[in-house]
């Protein structure tokens, strides 16, 4: 590939908010109680350029704007208790985490990725996408995934993470925890998802109740990561009828097409890709959003860009840090 990664470009320091620091102890408390062996830590990314001031918009439109670009980037980033199961000892979970069976995967705990994200051409905002940590969930060993997009201005803002737990054995969705917070408005979702009874449960719902899944469930966070670990042929069209949601599938990936592109981050060749859902939003057939993933084993996602009534929304790599078990 043609490009460096790494913290190559403007603003790449990211600085959380009080939102994000909260999202960040939350992270870090349930790793403690769901830990595994893995505990390496990323290098901090250095800015090299300054921040640009974020354009004034106002108006309903920029609030749409604002809240459709986090469900664009978290598909892509870039979609049978009434409480979560108890988790083992710490030496247990370590145990279960080092022993059992993975499946291979061109990621590991400590990457992240870092993204300016546009409307048209104006910067907006920020997203990173990263793999917290190998954790313990049930007794399976389980990849840990958050997304974070953050955008807006003093007149309407956007600070939503998306969370993921994903087998490691069978990359199937055990959790997906979703906190959104839109123009002052808080929203928080979770769902237990439960592979091998084909059930999930939204456990931030009353009443709790069982709902019908399918056997090898992914939700919007892990759906990317999952596609990052199967071959991709310029011309093939992949149906899977795997999210969460059965009313919702089959998702479908159209691969477009290789090219050459540059992004904050470098120079990349890049294999394109078009995912298609059952929705009326961003991927929708007519939504005709497309994500470069970089053309080789890993499939990072370098690249997404999607073409709405109102304009156009992008993300692009500006920096990222591999795992150190990589």
């Amino acid at each position: 590939m043609g490009g460096k990664y790494g913290a190559i470009a403007e603003g790449a320091s990211f600085r959380a908010s009080s939102r994000e620091r909260r999202s960040r102890a939350a992270i870090r408390r349930a790793h403690t109680r769901d830990a595994s062996a893995s505990s390496d830590r990323r290098p901090e990314s250095l800015p090299l350029y300054p921040n640009r001031s974020t354009p004034r918009r106002s108006g309903r439109g920029w609030r749409v704007k604002l809240a459709t670009i986090s469900r664009l980037a978290v598909f892509a980033a870039a979609t049978a208790t009434s409480s979560w199961g108890q988790s083992p000892t710490a030496a247990a979970q370590t145990v279960v985490a080092s022993t059992a069976k993975r499946a291979k995967v061109p990621f590991g705990a400590g990457e992240r990725m870092e993204y300016d994200v546009k409307f048209g051409a104006l910067r907006v905002g920020n997203a990173h996408m990263e793999v917290v940590a190998l954790d313990n969930l049930r007794g399976r060993p389980a990849w840990h995934t958050a997304f974070w997009v953050q955008g807006g201005n003093f007149l309407y803002r956007v600070n939503d993470v998306y969370e993921s737990w994903m087998d490691a054995e069978t990359l199937s969705s055990l959790r997906f925890v979703q906190e959104l917070e839109e123009g002052g408005k808080d929203v928080e979702r979770r769902f237990e998802i439960y592979p091998e009874r084909a059930i999930f449960i939204q456990t931030s719902k009353k009443p709790q109740k069982e709902e019908k899944s399918v056997s090898q469930p992914l939700d919007d966070g892990s759906f990317l990561y999952f596609l990052r670990t199967i071959p991709l042929v310029v011309g093939e069209t992949y149906d899977f009828d795997r999210y969460f949601r059965p009313d919702r599938n089959p998702v479908r990936i159209r691969v477009l097409r290789k090219e050459r592109i540059k992004v904050p981050a470098g120079t990349f060749d890049a294999i394109v890709v078009q995912p298609i859902i059952k929705t009326k939003g961003i991927f929708s057939e007519n939504g005709r959003a497309e994500v470069w993933l970089s053309d080789d084993e890993r499939h990072i996602m370098l690249q997404l860009k999607s073409r709405l009534k109102f304009g156009s929304l992008n993300l692009y790599l500006k920096s990222y840090f591999q795992s150190p078990n990589s």
